[in-house]
């Protein structure tokens, strides 16, 4: 009896691991969230599908209730599929919900999946990293306030340099924003909004980090800050975008 916590990765369903739709293919129950639901077009159409999605500003199925809904389920069934958007261990609640099943004695595997963090800005063409310059990025949750940081955190962001990623932030971006700028990051770096990444409803807004405060970003987004931001290799063409003064595409 083993519940597998897996990837569904950022969206496309062809983007989730072999290993994740062959356990998709077999499990007897899949618990799956709001995001990864694109997926259950691979589940085993003899399996209960239990949806314990979240959105924001709303969770009707508490964390709580899901730990324990997984370990009632490891105890009857040998396969158990927690489908969980982008990486289980990347913001998703995963080390929540494997701590629990192993305090119940249950077999826990986790399987990677591909996090929106690095999905998005690839489907958008903006690189993460460019060498010799650009050399690394940081991934943050937009979930908080961002006025709750510990004192000097965003400081020490903006001075450690490289790119910028922010997950679950199309609620509090320019608040976030208006940081980034206090603690000194400049106000014309170049942001990508991606919207829908690598589904159908993808979009991509550009802009500029002082109009953020202006957008119109619909969840699920992902916010790429920095230089890079600024390129488009994704050989798709236009895009929808904003300026810091006023919406507009072009």
């Amino acid at each position: 009896m083993t519940v597998y916590l897996v990837g569904a990765g950022p969206g496309d369903p062809e983007l989730v691991t072999l290993l994740g739709a062959r356990l998709l293919a077999t499990a007897e129950v899949v618990v799956y969230d709001r995001l990864a639901r694109p997926l259950l077009e691979l589940a085993n159409p003899g399996a209960e599908l239990v949806d314990v999605g979240k959105a924001a500003g709303a969770a009707p199925v508490p964390q709580e209730h899901i730990n324990l809904l997984l370990i009632e389920y490891g105890r009857q069934h040998d396969c158990v599929v927690r489908l969980k958007g982008g990486d289980p261990f990347v913001f998703a609640r995963g080390a929540e919900e494997a701590t629990a099943l192993i305090a119940a004695g249950l077999d826990v595997a986790i399987v990677p999946g591909v996090s929106s963090a690095l999905a998005a800005p690839a489907a958008a063409g903006v690189p993460l990293t460019i060498r010799p310059n650009v050399r690394s990025f940081t991934v943050l949750t937009g979930h908080e306030d961002p006025r709750s940081a510990p004192p000097g955190y965003w400081e020490g962001l903006v001075t450690l340099g490289g790119t910028i990623v922010i997950l679950m932030g199309a609620a509090r971006i320019g608040e976030i924003a208006a940081c980034l700028i206090a603690a000194g990051l400049a106000p014309d770096t170049p942001v990508a909004a991606v919207h829908g990444a690598t589904t159908a409803d993808q979009a991509v807004i550009r802009s500029r980090l002082d109009g953020m405060a202006n957008a119109a970003v619909a969840s699920p987004a992902t916010f790429v800050i920095g230089q890079t931001a600024a390129l488009d290799l994704s050989g798709v063409g236009e895009t929808a975008g904003f300026t810091s003064d006023s919406p507009k595409t072009y």
